[in-house]
């Protein structure tokens, strides 16, 4: 169910501020554990902490901070300091340059955040079912040093909530769709913690800004979830309920958290004998392998930077892997990423046979070719995907010349098949490079006896991409592909060096690969500002 743009109100920057907010309607049960009573004031909240800075700037005007007034329920006056207009992560009032008004994460809306959850509670089974999400940990590269955030994607995909000790409870109300309830567990404001740490946005932003009907402390979680579950029947999650488990050990302390009372409710704890758990994650995987407009935005985004820096990089002689590394990665951030996507494999000579080679500490040499695998990622999730491989000295040789224009021509096979009308599916559009590539490869002079292929394209030619690098995790590449499935395409020949093989070819190893949104009748390159064409490469050391 859309919500009128109409309906958002507007507020002013002078303080106080009005900040329009939903009613706190608790389920009685759980209400003494949900936020504390001394925040609530004539039906509306007063927050009085002024511990918070707000950047040491006055936000433009107006101000968006109610992202989904009348979504659920109404809305009172609520009056806040401006100086608490800070959050866990960037919103439109106090990042302008990154968010337009009414999105949680650059380019995603509240509305979609809304959408995706209403639609994920209608593929529920029944009405009181409930699906249960942990948000990643802040993980740790060693000792107190850690890195940097990644919230786990089906808990971004539904929330846009981007920080850690998250809990996030959607639970099916009725059998329309928009008949759902919405519950935020996270970490309450801490002044002290913050001031260490860096803002988060706490319970109230969770309502406000995050458009939970309801949040709670996450240190409450064995409290308040018990109540949520009572009366469901079942509970969909990920979940690993086994806590000793392998899987268990790594999960995340809210699920874990959370695994100790899906568990007693599954015993009985919750009062209903027939209690099940389900996994979500293909429930999931149905919304997100089809992307809306906004995403396929933000692919292309991600894609149009990606692109421009990788062939940016090609321009220049490079004399070390980690030197064209360090570039794209600046490049990437420099023009709006939020970062690499995942860590660049640059694999001179015949180190790109070896096909996640990352060390990238050795020496480039002309007369070489060298294969980079890079992609930035934008809006806070959004991924792209892109393989380029190129002469180091700018300039092919006949034989690399032969061996780059039999995998471009598979490639653009490839490209072209990523259409709806085509009917095809990922595993079929790999048999169409198999082949393509043994013919081609026979026209080289390969023979392509026994286990040949298997030894020189030893992997798919594509998988889906988007909120993950290798998205929407088991579902199916037999899957016919439909309008706004996002794939890569991605045909590879690693030729090994031994006398098994072609003298001039062997040590060679090329991958092209690129971040294709299927459409009806065309496919849409996302990473097209990647050069491809022999000729082009070369004219850029011209």
């Amino acid at each position: 169910m859309k919500l009128p743009r109409a309906a958002l109100r507007h507020i002013e920057c002078s303080s106080p501020v009005k900040v329009g907010r939903r009613q706190p309607q608790i389920r009685a049960a759980a209400a003494q554990s949900l936020r504390p009573p001394a925040a609530f004031c004539s039906g509306g909240v007063v927050v009085t902490s002024s511990s918070a800075k707000w950047h040491n700037q006055q936000p433009s005007s107006p101000l968006l901070i109610s992202r989904l007034p009348g979504a659920h329920r109404g809305y009172a006056t609520t009056t806040v300091s401006a100086a608490e207009l800070e959050f866990g992560q960037p919103v439109h009032e106090t990042h302008p340059h990154l968010l337009k008004p009414g999105e949680i994460t650059p380019g995603i809306s509240a509305q979609e955040y809304d959408d995706r959850r209403a639609a994920l509670a209608l593929s529920l089974s029944a009405v009181g079912d409930v699906a249960v999400l942990a948000a990643a940990d802040l993980k740790y590269r060693s000792g107190a040093v850690f890195f940097p955030f990644r919230q786990e994607s089906n808990f971004l995909y539904l929330t846009g909530f981007l920080e850690p000790e998250a809990v996030a409870v959607i639970t099916k109300t009725g059998s329309e769709l928009g008949d759902f309830s919405f519950t935020l567990f996270c970490r309450p404001k801490d002044p002290q913690a913050e001031l260490w740490n860096g803002p988060w946005s706490g319970l109230q932003a969770a309502e406000d800004v995050f458009n939970a009907h309801e949040s709670a402390d996450i240190a409450k979680l064995d409290a308040v979830l018990p109540q949520l579950l009572r009366g469901a029947g079942r509970v969909y999650s990920d979940i690993e309920l086994n806590v000793n488990s392998a899987k268990g050990r790594q999960q995340s302390a809210p699920a874990i958290a959370a695994a100790a009372v899906i568990s007693h409710h599954v015993r009985g704890g919750g009062g209903s004998s027939n209690n099940t758990t389900r996994p979500l994650q293909a429930l999931i995987n149905n919304l997100r392998a089809i992307k809306s407009p906004a995403e396929v935005a933000n692919m292309r985004r991600a894609g149009q930077v990606s692109g421009r820096a990788i062939t940016s990089a090609m321009r220049q002689a490079w004399t070390r892997e980690k030197d064209l590394q360090s570039f794209l990665e600046y490049e990437f951030t420099k023009h709006g990423c939020d970062g690499p996507a995942y860590v660049p494999v640059v694999a001179g000579a015949s180190r790109g046979c070896m096909i996640h080679y990352v060390h990238n500490t050795a020496s480039l040499t002309p007369g070489t070719m060298v294969l980079v695998d890079a992609g930035g990622e934008y809006g806070s999730g959004y991924v792209s995907d892109i393989t380029r491989t190129w002469p180091v000295n700018g300039r092919c040789s006949v034989a690399q010349r032969d061996l780059y224009s039999a995998v471009l021509s598979v490639q653009r096979t490839g490209v072209s098949l990523c259409r709806a009308s085509a009917g095809m599916t990922l595993d079929q559009v790999h048999r169409v490079a198999e082949a393509g590539l043994r013919e081609q490869l026979a026209q080289l002079g390969f023979d392509l006896s026994g286990d040949a292929m298997d030894v020189l394209f030893p992997h798919h030619v594509g998988h889906y991409v988007g909120l993950d690098v290798h998205d929407v995790p088991g579902y199916s590449r037999s899957v016919a592909l439909r309008a706004g499935h996002c794939v890569t395409v991605e045909p590879g020949i690693y030729v090994p060096d031994d006398e098994r093989w072609p003298k001039h070819f062997r040590g060679m190893a090329i991958r092209i690969e690129d971040s294709v949104c299927v459409e009806d009748d065309s496919p849409l390159n996302l990473t097209v500002e990647a050069v491809k064409e022999v000729v082009d490469i070369e004219a850029l050391r011209d």
